[in-house]
């Protein structure tokens, strides 16, 4: 037989933890009288009396039951109470079951004593949520599930059902936390096993389970109106006020004046049933007896104790004590500052609640407000050009909406937490009211304005707090915010710009006619060059732009205004014939010098009107400190356009060197930029950049190395340093989307390539000496031989006769030649490589950052019947421009070019095949190699070879590399990291790097 089938009735005792439950059979038909107890059926088998209906009325009767302690009956119930074919009455004693379980494992126990004064835990207090389930479970049980008479009432009498269950609750509260296993679960109170009597112990425990016991707890209304908040020789006004829902009280048994302060408001105190939410009374209400109905007789005694308890929290409602009516305490200004903060959460965690008026503001704030000077960006005037400071004071709002002077000066001289503004009682913080006080924060250098404007932020006092621009400064921060306005192209463009080019245009148009510069930084084969010629025509200037480029990009240049922008005159001002005569031959058109003959000439560049100046692969002038970026300065124009593919190769000082010529002042002296941004930015990624190559690696003693730590607060700086650069600088590359799908695939190939027995002795003999060396230096010497090591292997694993100076000979010297094949495991490759792309009829470029090298490489090949041709940076610019063409036309197939000197302008689109002979300390310089073949125009994939001399220095540093744009990917989407972060590593460090490690 299954117990469930009974039903359950709960016999309440004293101590409640010696209740019982008693299961007995309504059907007569499933237990008999003294039937012995057995695994089938649980407990005692005893005698139960209960009530059985008899014609109209009831008699009680005496059944058969079982009978089992609490510990035992809980699990039964439990269960039984999702078992099919249970007995409605044990169904219901489980749900109470779970309940008063539920109610354990949230600590939900109250202190109390039985009749003769012995320990008893009770369950409470009880939420509204609990009481809804108590009576959903009480309205539910069936007459067999408590169908025990009370014992000597006559007529026989029923218990009410809920009081019955709370009986049941307060049993399972005062059983659990005295089985064996309490002591040891986390959070469970503990009491003695054996009864304690505790008669001393009475009135506290009343105390300590009032109201929540009995039902009751209380809340504080504060009552901020002209009654409370003032006396009436304070001089306030009697304006409306908020008195909540009992309307304005008069203060009573509060402080004088001169002792605890001038009143400025009263607590109300408020009495709600726990019993029903929505029941709540004032105390005056209820000590006037209004509501003793509604919450029975004990609830003043209750509520009384109540504020008894929140004044252990809260001493100044001590003096409600005092009172014969708890019912309203008077509040000094620092009591309601007080309840405003620390005081009010205190409470509130224990139950009391603060309620502040409905229309009280607690929306007050600061906000650091910057004014432009007279004339700005926005009207063509350039901004950073002017001398004049712009303002920087406080600005107070309420609700977002800024308060006028005289509110400010109003707010200033309050001396009250909380005043009557705009109709509202508005929470005034102290130090709100010290910065209407003291508005004025200085004068701001037009750098640190707009860095306020784009940021949002300042540093004031050392705090960051938010900052607000005005007039307009504000209106150039939303036009830079707001988007780039569609342009549509200039007619005389004989072009079809793509969509990301005429984004860039507009950009472009936007910034110059904002008076500001801007350094259009997108992927090489982009075309930046279409972009900044439609630039040109769209501003229709008389004066001519002046374009400063690197001398093998001038005929590039030429060759492509005369193509897409056809009439518009164009005159090279380079070589010894240069002149800037005939001014009026120059109108509307372009003007195009190197950077060395701008540097030798920047006087008298200087001195003619420019309707534009353009620096284009920008990053010559990366050094702020050199003859060039310096001369580059003095040449006035009322627009300025960097263009380059790297606008960080090693570190951020470039990207200031960029944006300070574009426009000038942006970010400030560069000292301050490196101490403000730079410095935080470069020490949180560079580390991890540095590291990467040895993170994985084992250290020669087999230890591993450790891993690089990031720098505290390194995000924050970037997102920082991000915001205040991005509107100044555009990036693109072709791997974005929507960039130029047209494009081919490409395909990077990494090839191993093993050194030769005579690379491998050179190898580890430059490595022995050097390390010894280093070892025995510190300081500036030991950088320099780190940085000779590192270039003597890496020429080592390009050839034998690079490192050992071999030279070659010329027409008129009987040198001998050296023989170069056979001693280089890269150049054996490179035969291989070649002689499949000739055999395909294809075409290939060959770079290598070492001249020498390419004149090794050009003899070699010529030596095999290779059609082959140099270009390096000895090659006179004439002479580039026939290479260049050759190589277009097919005439040449294989091109070797030097790294620095044919890396970027050049359009080399006829190239299938790109080798990279050896690695560049930057990816992004190889990227912009690489680009000499993959940019528009190109139609057929590229294959991109990067030779790597196998388990040499380059091995690890190939590893390097691919980490290495950390830097710049953070604050622009590109860029690089320098070598001389290999400098600083340590002699362990070192070692590990360039030891050559031979394959198994």
């Amino acid at each position: 037989m299954r117990m469930s089938r009974l039903a359950a009735v709960f016999l309440p005792a004293q101590p409640p933890r010696e209740g019982r439950l008693a299961f007995w059979d309504p059907t007569g038909q499933l237990l008999s009288p003294g039937e012995p107890a057995s695994g089938e059926q649980p407990g005692e088998p005893g005698e139960l009396t209960v009530v059985r209906p008899h014609g109209r009325g009831v008699r009680s009767a005496t059944v058969p039951a079982r009978l089992l302690p609490l510990t035992d009956a809980l699990p039964l119930l439990v269960h039984a109470r999702g078992e099919a074919g249970a007995h409605a009455a044990t169904a219901c004693w489980g749900a109470a079951a779970l309940l008063a379980l539920r109610l354990v494992a949230r600590g939900r126990l109250l202190p109390g004593l039985t009749p003769d004064a012995h320990d008893a835990w009770r369950a409470g207090p009880l939420e509204a949520d609990d009481l809804a389930h108590l009576r959903a479970i009480a309205a539910a049980l069936p007459p067999e599930g408590y169908a025990t008479p009370l014992p000597g009432r006559t007529p026989l009498e029923l218990p009410r059902p809920e009081d019955l269950l709370r009986a049941f609750l307060d049993a399972v509260a005062d059983t659990l936390p005295r089985t064996p296993a309490a002591p040891h679960a986390v959070g469970a109170p503990y009491a003695a096993r054996e009864p304690q009597h505790l008669p001393r112990a009475r009135d506290w425990a009343a105390e300590v389970a009032a109201g929540a016991d009995a039902g009751v707890r209380i809340s504080l209304r504060l009552d901020l109106s002209p009654f409370t908040v003032f006396d009436s020789d304070d001089g306030a006004d009697g304006g409306d006020g908020s008195g909540g829902s009992e309307g304005p009280v008069r203060s009573g048994g509060g402080p004088s004046d001169t002792a605890a302060g001038r009143r400025a408001g009263a607590a109300v105190v408020q009495v709600h049933s726990l019993a029903d939410p929505t029941l709540v009374v004032d105390a005056a209400t209820l000590w006037a007896g209004g509501a003793d109905e509604a919450f029975g007789p004990r609830a003043r005694v209750d509520a009384a104790l109540a504020v008894r308890r929140a004044a252990r929290i809260w001493p100044p409602l001590d003096r409600l004590g005092d009172q014969e009516v708890p019912a309203v305490l008077a509040l000094s200004e620092d009591e309601l500052t007080d309840l405003l903060g620390v005081a009010a959460q205190r409470l509130a965690a224990a139950g009391v609640a603060v309620h502040w008026p409905r229309d009280l503001a607690q929306d007050l704030t600061a906000s650091a407000v910057v004014r432009p000077a007279p004339g700005s960006a926005t009207d063509g005037t350039p901004l950073f050009d002017s001398a004049q400071l712009l303002q920087f004071r406080w600005q107070l709002a309420l609700g977002g909406d800024p308060l006028s002077e005289a509110e400010m000066d109003a707010l200033a001289e309050a001396h009250r937490p909380v005043v009557r503004l705009r109709d509202r009682w508005v929470v005034v913080d102290p130090a709100l009211v010290r910065k209407a006080r003291k508005r004025e924060l200085g004068l701001l250098d037009p750098v640190d304005a707009l860095a306020v404007a784009l940021t949002g932020t300042a540093e004031v006092d050392g705090e960051e707090v938010p900052a607000v621009p005005v007039g307009a400064l504000a209106a150039l921060r939303d036009r830079l915010a707001e988007g780039v306005p569609p342009v549509e192209q200039p007619p005389g463009l004989r072009a079809r710009l793509r969509d990301y080019q005429r984004e860039g245009l507009a950009w472009l148009d936007l910034m110059t006619s904002l008076g500001l510069g801007g350094c259009l930084a997108d992927d090489m084969g982009l075309g930046k060059t279409v972009t900044l010629i439609a630039l040109h025509l769209r501003r229709d200037r008389p004066e001519p732009t002046l374009v400063v480029c690197p001398a093998s990009l001038l005929g590039n240049w030429q060759r492509e205004i005369a193509r897409f922008a056809p009439g518009v005159p164009v005159r090279r001002f380079h070589g010894s014939a240069r002149s800037l005569d005939e001014p009026e031959t120059l109108t509307g058109g372009f003007v195009l010098t190197t950077y060395g003959t701008m540097r030798s000439t920047a006087a008298q560049l200087a001195a003619r009107p420019w309707g534009m100046v353009v620096a284009d692969e920008a990053q010559h002038v990366k050094n702020p400190y050199s003859a060039t970026a310096k001369a580059l300065r003095t040449i006035p124009a009322p627009a300025r356009v960097a263009l380059t593919g790297t606008p960080v190769e090693n570190n951020l000082s470039e990207l200031w060197a960029l944006l300070d010529w574009t426009t000038p002042g942006l970010l400030g002296p560069l000292k301050s930029f490196r101490a403000r941004h730079a410095r935080t930015v470069e020490n949180a990624t560079s580390a991890t950049v540095a590291m990467h190559a040895l993170r994985t690696a084992r250290a020669p003693d087999g230890a591993a190395v450790p891993p690089a730590v990031a720098e505290p607060g390194g995000p924050e700086a970037v997102e920082r340093l991000a915001r205040l650069v991005r509107p100044f600088l555009l990036r693109r590359r072709k791997s974005d989307p929507g960039i130029v799908p047209e494009l081919p695939p490409k395909t990077e190939t990494d090839h191993p390539v093993p050194l030769t027995r005579e690379q491998a002795a050179l190898y580890e003999a430059v490595v022995r000496e050097s390390l010894a060396a280093i070892t025995a230096s510190e300081g500036i010497a030991r950088r320099g031989l780190v940085l000779s090591l590192l270039t003597s292997l890496k020429q080592v694993c390009d050839h034998p006769a690079l490192y050992l100076k071999e030279q070659l000979p010329t027409p008129a010297a009987r040198t001998p030649h050296p023989r170069l094949a056979g001693r280089s495991g890269k150049l054996t490759l490179l035969d291989e490589l070649l002689d499949t792309v000739l055999a395909e009829e294809g075409s290939a470029l060959v770079f290598t950052q070492y001249a020498t090298m390419a004149r090794l490489i050009g003899a070699h090949l010529t030596d095999r019947a290779v059609p082959v041709e140099l270009l390096h940076g000895g090659t006179p610019v004439p002479e580039r421009e026939r290479l260049v063409d050759r190589f277009q036309a097919g005439a040449t197939p294989v091109l070797v070019l030097s790294l620095k000197a044919a890396g970027t302008g050049l359009n080399l689109t006829r190239a299938g095949h790109v080798v990279h002979f050896d690695r560049w300390w930057n990816p992004a310089v190889e990227e912009q190699a690489t680009d000499r073949a993959y940019r528009i125009g190109q139609t057929q994939p590229v294959q991109v070879h990067r030779l790597i001399a196998e388990g040499t220095v380059e091995d690890r540093i190939a590893d390097l590399l691919v980490a290495k744009r950390a830097l710049a990917d953070a604050v622009l989407g590109s860029g690089g990291t320098p070598v001389t972060q290999l400098t600083e590593l340590t002699d362990r460090e070192l070692t590990d790097l360039v030891s050559l490690r031979r394959p198994a």
